[in-house]
C-alpha cells in the first residue's frame, strides 16, 4: 500500500518547479501593472459636456434639473413611480457621464521604459499561465 508521503511533491499545475515560476510570474505581473498604472494620468472634464444628443450637448447641470423635479415629486408623494425614475435615472446618468468624461494619458517615457513595462506585465502573465498548466 502506497502512502501519501511517498508521492513526489508537485507544484502549481501539478508539475515540479511550478511554484517558483508562479511566484516570479505574479511578481512580474504586479510590477508591470504598477508601472503601467503609475505612467497613466487621469484627466476629467467634469462640469462640461457629458453626453451629446444630436447637436445638443448635455451638461452635468442639465442632468440636475430632472433630478430636482424627481426629488420634489418624491417628497410630495413617494408612491409616484415617475419621481423615483427621474431621481434615480438622473443620478445614474450623472455617474455614467462622469466616468465617460475621464480621459487617460500616458506620461512621457522612453521606449526602453515602455518595453520594460510590457515585458514585465505580459511576461509575468505568460509565466503564471505556464506554471499552472497541467502536464499529464
Amino acid at each position: 500500500m502506497q502512502r501519501m508521503t511517498d508521492k513526489p511533491v508537485k507544484g502549481a499545475g501539478g508539475k515540479p518547479g511550478g511554484i517558483p515560476q508562479f511566484l516570479l510570474g505574479t511578481a512580474m505581473t504586479i510590477g508591470g501593472l504598477y508601472l503601467l498604472l503609475n505612467a497613466l494620468q487621469v484627466v476629467s472634464w467634469f462640469g462640461g459636456r457629458l453626453f451629446g444628443i444630436g447637436g445638443l450637448g448635455v451638461t452635468s447641470g442639465m442632468i440636475m434639473i430632472p433630478f430636482i423635479i424627481g426629488i420634489v415629486i418624491i417628497f410630495y408623494d413617494a408612491e409616484k413611480w415617475y419621481g423615483w425614475l427621474l431621481a434615480i435615472g438622473s443620478i445614474l446618468a450623472l455617474i455614467i457621464g462622469a466616468i465617460a468624461s475621464v480621459e487617460f494619458r500616458f506620461q512621457r517615457m522612453t521606449a526602453f521604459e515602455f518595453i520594460v513595462i510590457l515585458v514585465l506585465l505580459f511576461g509575468g502573465i505568460g509565466l503564471v499561465f505556464r506554471s499552472v498548466r497541467n502536464i499529464a
